[in-house]
């Protein structure tokens, strides 16, 4: 079996779960009034998840270019981090315009698929996004097209369903570390501070966002830091 086809295997797994994850994004979209071909383009020049639909919210909360451009940015900044590792495993010879290709169609899961490999070619990690990409902009076409459908009643519940992917993402990962629970926790007070007191709740959400996220993993990288031997082990 050749690279290619190796990789579209691999990535058929990942193309099932971005259907749906994306299928939330679209009847998210759509609810808030967005078409649905801006929708589905955003899903194509984006692939980016968690940062979509911060986007998402702060676009249909009245954010300013600058609080989305800063929030997207700290969000999706691990992928910058992903990007530069798997440099250490690309093979010999491979171009830098592929590279940039890697770089803008890297998530996640497809890291962690091509991490394992012992050498990442461009044939292969072409393979292993294609279905992947394909699965996000249909589910989004998908869950936009029934979300300008759909009764308002029942897109106001699938509408919850986002919150059920955040909360399978985080749940998992607070039972391996007590300092993930921390992060957690001090995310979800530094939230309600800005939510209930009365001169933090005048900030913007783009901007508490931002905040919230930078202060919980500063202080959480402070008071858990990773040593050199535990990243041996």
């Amino acid at each position: 079996m050749n690279d290619w086809k190796r990789g579209l295997k691999k990535g058929i797994p990942i193309a099932l779960g971005y259907l749906s994850v994306s299928f939330t994004f679209g009847v998210k979209a759509a609810h808030g009034g967005l078409p649905v071909w801006v929708a589905v383009w955003i899903s194509l020049t984006n692939v980016t998840s968690a940062g979509q639909l911060a986007g998402l919210e702060l676009m249909l909360t009245g954010g300013t270019y600058v609080e989305i451009a800063l929030s997207t940015f700290i969000i999706n900044m691990r992928y910058m981090l992903m990007s530069l590792s798997l440099t250490q495993k690309i093979k010999r010879g491979t171009k830098k315009r592929s590279q940039a290709v890697f770089g803008f169609a890297i998530t996640d899961e497809i890291f962690a698929v091509a991490s394992q490999e012992d050498s990442v070619s461009r044939s292969f990690f072409a393979g292993l996004s294609t279905l992947p990409y394909i699965g996000w902009a249909v589910g989004t076409l998908i869950g936009a097209i029934l979300g300008s459908i759909l009764p308002d009643r029942l897109m106001s519940a699938l509408s919850l369903a986002i919150y059920g992917m955040f909360v399978a993402i985080v749940i998992p990962e607070m039972k391996k570390s007590r300092a993930v629970v921390f992060v957690v926790l001090l995310a979800l007070v530094l939230s309600c501070m800005f939510y209930y007191i009365p001169f933090l709740s005048r900030i913007s959400s783009g901007i508490t966002i931002t905040v919230v996220a930078i202060v919980a993993a500063v202080i959480g990288s402070l008071l858990f830091p990773v040593s050199d031997d535990t990243d041996k082990e």
